[in-house]
């Protein structure tokens, strides 16, 4: 039974509505004035309150203050004479949920009573979902103070029907963004699809993402749905964006403005009702003003837009996600792996990470199968990260990116070496796509 608290310094009233309330499956006490009543109100607890608006020593809107003080979202009914609603409509910018004027009618009382109360118990529920989700979310994404804002955003844009680009470098997390966006979003039910714009030939790209009629190539045996149309009612990640070529960029800016596509080869639109996201590690506004994007797709892809931090920008996250990942790594290996060691800690955080939580699970992963005893110490990480990502001694200092980019020639260099040469098998080693490998190698030179 639901509890409700009546202050009001007439005894005859509150009796009545006692009654009154018993009738209906309230439970009700009483006070006579503000002060037993905001004693009553700290013990009892109740699920609402009836309160007068005049009443000798503390009138109602005192009253209402203290109760607020205590407990502002137990919804708060005041009552008051015909000549005195001024009193009630300050009541009401001070916090009170509604008021009726004396003497009540019952009914309506009995109404906006377990009105109040249901709102209130959806409100409740509404913190307690949104405080699960937010840890839920932390305990994904990080929670440093940079990350709490991508969460902020995730949050945001997830019940709208926005398209929208996630930046960040590879291993940030793009996909598990883009996932979690969806099973938020209205289409949580509907088809989501991935696809890797890096993985795919070029010659391929258009006819995989828009399908393609029986005849209409070589092969084309019989029709084939493309993502885009299998998607449909749902959502379409797409990675790896800026591989795109300038003809299917069009073709796609087309579908974002008609919601049509024309297959390979296909006399007759498909109708088409699908959200877009798409994800890029590299930043999209400069590949634009090189006109190697479209900015007229660019702003119609990037509704909003979503800045995944690098972890060597958000080094509070490092530890985190490494305690996360040893918990993962003992259960994989059914061994058990408490924790890590104070200086192995301080490797880690010193380390830029250029492949960021990617590269950190795999170095935990693998640092959890060669610790020796139940913790990881600093000469299972030294052994892995020794060659690869320590470095050779420098003469000079050099900056963050510098260095960054320096590692990553090494780390190529040292793919190609390992796999003859072979571009494809040195693209899985790293776990990058043969794109991406084939542009770093050009915009490093490497032979």
């Amino acid at each position: 039974m639901e509890k409700i608290l009546i202050i009001d310094d007439d005894d005859d009233l509150r009796k009545i509505l006692r009654d009154v309330l018993k009738e209906e499956g309230f439970l009700a006490t009483g006070a006579g004035d503000g002060f037993s009543g905001v004693k009553a109100f700290r013990s009892e607890v109740p699920a609402a309150v009836l309160l007068d608006m005049k009443m000798p020593h503390m009138d109602g809107i005192e009253t209402l203050r203290e109760l607020n003080k205590i407990d502002p979202q137990v919804p708060v009914i005041v009552m008051t004479a015909y000549g005195d609603i001024s009193n009630a409509v300050e009541a009401m910018k001070a916090g009170a949920y509604d008021y009726m004027l004396k003497p009540p009618d019952y009914n309506r009382l009995v109404h906006i009573l377990r009105r109040a109360i249901e709102l209130r118990v959806l409100g409740i529920e509404k913190a307690r979902v949104d405080a699960a989700l937010n840890s839920s979310l932390e305990n994904m994404f990080g929670r440093s103070g940079a990350m709490k804002r991508v969460i902020d955003q995730i949050r945001q844009v997830a019940q709208t029907d926005f398209s929208l680009i996630i930046q960040g470098e590879t291993g940030t997390g793009k996909s598990i963004v883009a996932e979690s966006i969806k099973n938020m979003s209205k289409r949580s039910e509907k088809p989501f699809l991935c696809v890797d714009i890096g993985l795919i030939p070029d010659h391929l790209v258009e006819s995989e993402l828009f399908g393609y009629k029986r005849g209409a190539f070589t092969g084309a045996e019989k029709d084939k749905p493309g993502y885009l149309e299998t998607a449909d009612m749902g959502t379409i990640f797409i990675d790896e964006l800026e591989n795109m070529s300038l003809h299917v960029q069009g073709k796609l800016l087309t579908f974002m403005e008609k919601k049509k596509i024309y297959p390979l080869g296909g006399t007759f639109p498909v109708d088409l009702d699908i959200r877009i996201i798409a994800a890029t590690n590299v930043n999209m506004k400069e590949i634009v003003t090189k006109k190697e994007f479209r900015e007229d797709l660019f702003y119609r892809l990037g509704e909003f837009m979503i800045t995944i931090p690098p972890l060597r920008d958000r080094t509070e996250d490092i530890l985190f996600f490494a305690e996360k990942f040893i918990f993962e790594s003992s259960a994989e290996l059914n061994k058990l792996v408490r924790g890590i060691t104070s200086d192995a800690a301080d490797l880690l955080t010193a380390h830029p990470w250029p492949g960021n939580l990617r590269e950190l699970k795999n170095v935990v992963r693998r640092a959890s199968l060669l610790a020796k005893g139940d913790v990881i110490d600093r000469d299972c990480i030294e052994f892995l990260m020794e060659e690869r990502y320590r470095g050779r001694e420098r003469t000079s200092f050099s900056t963050l990116k510098e260095s960054v980019k320096e590692l990553e020639k090494t780390m190529i260099r040292e793919a190609l070496e390992r796999t003859g040469g072979n571009k494809a098998k040195a693209a899985e080693l790293l776990d990058v796509s043969y794109t991406s490998l084939f542009s770093k190698i050009k915009e490093y030179n490497i032979i």
